[in-house]
């Protein structure tokens, strides 16, 4: 059993760390193809390195570096050091697509692909591709850096939802670069006019993929409701609740057409654990009777917060 639980845990592991790579390369996808050869602005520190980079020649990788290492300091010491490890590789990760994606897909096919879609529809592709990209990588316990970290930290301890935050955040550096000036390729000054058009394609991109963030993780949260009868409770209840680190409660039960007394394991977890928790129920007992169902909503510690809206 110990073998079982050790190669669980280590798989899951993987698997944690192959779908945060999967987001990391979906994030990138949208900016190398969609976004980048458009111009551009983006939120967050990456959009707030462009803009110093535009207005003071400031190399861009060092303020993103600066920034991500002080908010990831923050982050670790409030979301766990699990938080950390996840993110200090999505970031790394980010980095390195960001600056090979270029160079695996022909320039080519980029710039006909930008021009021929147009400027909008770019916008909304490469804002729902790396929105996705962001999503998956958060419901993993990882970040892609920067506002996505401020945006975790924030929903620990108040209630909102992490694409929110991430839109307002993204929205009020969008806007901010109106303050700062911008030089066309030849290095003159950028018109108002244009630099306003950036902004509106900019606020619509933020505004997709933090709706493409919510979207994602609202169906990744989503639970389910699991009542095993088993003649072996006990040996059940620890593998749940020490191996699989899960909350599982033994409730009193009687079989009618038996008599006889009898106890249920009641579970609540998140419906991608559900597969986890079938595998423990079948090495132990392959006899066990399970009943599983989806929940409307699961609140409390380990699952949302309870939120109640006030009247004004």
């Amino acid at each position: 059993m110990g073998n079982t639980i050790l190669k669980s845990s280590l798989g899951t592991l993987v698997k944690e760390y192959a779908l945060v790579t999967l987001g990391v390369v979906s994030y990138a996808l949208g900016w190398s193809i969609f976004l980048l050869p458009n111009n551009l602005i983006g939120g967050g520190v990456s959009g707030f390195a462009s803009i110093l980079f535009y207005a003071t020649g400031l190399p861009m990788g060092v303020t993103y570096f600066i920034l991500n290492v002080l908010l990831l300091v923050i982050g670790t010491k409030i979301l766990g050091t699990g938080f950390g490890g996840k993110t200090i590789y999505a970031i790394v990760m980010t980095s390195v697509m960001l600056s090979i994606m270029p160079k695996i897909i022909p320039a080519d096919f980029i710039h006909e692909f930008a021009l021929s879609n147009g400027k909008l529809i770019c916008t909304f592709l490469g804002g729902i591709i790396a929105g996705f990209g962001i999503g998956l990588s958060i419901s993993q316990g990882g970040s892609t850096g920067g506002t996505d970290i401020v945006a975790l930290v924030w929903c620990r301890f108040y209630p909102a939802s992490p694409g929110r935050v991430i839109l307002i955040i993204d929205v009020a550096i969008i806007l901010s670069s109106l303050l700062f000036p911008s030089y066309t390729e030849a290095g003159d000054l950028l018109p108002f006019t244009d630099k306003l058009a950036v902004v509106v394609y900019g606020l619509i991109q933020v505004t997709v993929s933090g709706y493409a963030i919510d979207l994602y993780l609202s169906g990744s949260k989503q639970s389910v409701q699991a009542f095993i009868f088993t003649k072996k409770v006990n040996e059940m209840a620890d593998a749940i609740a020490f191996d699989m680190k899960r909350g599982v409660t033994v409730l009193p039960a009687k079989g009618w057409y038996s008599k006889e007394d009898k106890q249920v394991l009641m579970v609540v977890t998140r419906k991608t654990d559900l597969n986890l928790l079938l595998r423990y129920v079948k090495s132990i007992d392959p006899d066990a009777f399970l009943s599983v169902s989806s929940v409307m909503g699961v609140y409390g510690q380990g699952f949302d917060t309870i939120k109640v809206r006030t009247k004004k």
